[in-house]
């Protein structure tokens, strides 16, 4: 008996050990696999049957600033809020394009791949003659610039009871805007831009305006005007509009799902309205003392619902407004103009050549190329040819932040031989 009891003890023994032995290489399985899984990267959206080119394959010319650069904007966005573990969310960047906007879009997306730090998803809504070179433009970008972001090109798309109105208000297309919360249904936030929008800053700081909402605010947007001595809405507007001297619809920054569900308060009816319900209601209402077209809508919107918006400074809708007849955009002043607009079609005549001198060198920039060398300097070098002009004798206020940005993340790296 004792010769079976021993016997009986080793083979538990074995039998416990066995078992642990087993569920830890299970259980250390597991966490390595969920630790080095494959990840997931966001491509852009290709037509069907369409092919990259030999541009696909070429790289930056000096991987190591660019690498830098990532590096250091990740870092910097990572200070204070720990590191997040696990692919974070794109963002969403919107755009409308018609007629001849093609290429003053595409610049202004290729400042926001730039410069941006996470992965940007776009939204090209564009009419149909312009879907096909939309789609071969950014298909022809480098592999590396790709891996950055994703796109869809969308068709123009109005309620189809007043389509013809919605397209002719204002400039073609312009009033799409207003409807992305109805098509986007699936998104939660967005940053849309006009196409002569440039990015100085990466989009990422113009992101973090959604997380400084209140409970109450589902919108953020740069006032028309800083001096209402020279302000338009204060001394011409016909309609309600927002603040002191109304809001400049070039650059906001949405949370949709909230507009979707709100009930916004209006001078047509004591009953609060949603936002699909508001819009057609305003614009026969008003249609006959608007000037600025869907833009006037949002001033309306926004009069009777001040609680809702979030008003950012004119250093992130930097318009000619701010410096044709002097400078008068302080937090431009102070830290440099984080987004250029270039309205009244600056980019594309001589009237404002501190504008154009931007445009073109971001359209000329090489992706890959030394940034500081490729385009920081020749822009200064063309900005001081300005000083002529108002703007121009603000010149350095033009590269202040594209000069803080770059500088810093290039002045290490060796230079290309």
């Amino acid at each position: 008996m004792r010769r079976y009891s021993r016997a009986l003890t080793l083979c538990t023994l074995f039998a416990v050990f066995s078992g642990l032995y087993v569920y830890n290489k299970l259980l250390y399985s597991d966490v390595s696999a969920a630790g080095s899984g494959p990840r997931r990267a966001l491509v852009p959206a290709r037509a069907p049957g369409a092919a990259r080119g030999a541009a696909d394959k070429t790289g930056p010319q000096n991987l190591h600033w660019y690498n830098r650069y990532i590096m250091r904007q990740r870092g910097q966005a990572e200070v204070g809020g720990g590191v997040r573990s696990g692919p974070e969310p794109p963002m969403h960047l919107a755009v409308v394009a018609c007629g001849e906007r093609l290429e003053e879009t595409l610049t202004m997306i290729k400042s926001a791949v730039l410069f941006s730090i996470k992965r940007l998803c776009l939204h090209i809504f564009a009419e149909g003659q312009l879907h096909a070179s939309f789609i071969e433009a950014l298909e022809s970008w480098p592999g590396f610039i790709h891996s950055r972001f994703q796109y869809t090109v969308y068709s123009i798309s109005f309620p189809s009871e007043n389509a013809a109105e919605w397209k002719k208000l204002f400039k073609p297309c312009a009033s799409q805007r207003l409807f992305l919360p109805l098509i986007l249904k699936d998104v939660d936030s967005i940053v849309y831009v006009d196409s002569d929008i440039l990015f100085l800053q990466p989009v990422d700081r113009l992101w973090t305006f959604l997380s400084r909402f209140n409970s109450s605010q589902l919108a953020a947007m740069a006032p028309e005007h800083e001096e209402p001595r020279i302000a338009w809405y204060n001394r011409f507007a016909r309609h309600p509009f927002y603040g002191r001297t109304g809001i400049n619809s070039g650059v906001m920054v949405m949370n949709m799902t909230r507009m979707r569900s709100t009930f916004f308060k209006n001078d047509m009816t004591s009953v609060g309205l949603r936002w699909e319900e508001l819009l057609m209601p305003l614009l026969q209402k008003y249609k006959l003392n608007i000037t600025w077209g869907d833009q006037d809508l949002l001033n309306i919107i926004f009069h009777h619902n001040p609680e809702t918006l979030l008003e950012f400074p004119c250093q992130w809708n930097y318009r000619p407004d701010h410096c044709i007849y002097g400078s008068n955009c302080a937090s431009a002043e102070e830290d440099g103009i984080y987004v250029l607009h270039g309205n009244r079609g600056v980019y594309h005549d001589n009237k404002q050549p501190a504008f154009r001198a931007v445009y073109e060198a971001i359209r000329k920039y090489p992706f890959g190329a030394d940034p500081v060398t490729s385009l920081l300097d020749p822009l200064e070098e063309e900005l001081l040819k300005t000083t002529h002009t108002y703007c121009g004798k603000s010149h350095a206020l033009f590269t202040k932040r594209l000069a803080h940005s770059l500088t810093n993340t290039n002045s290490k790296a060796p230079r290309r031989q």
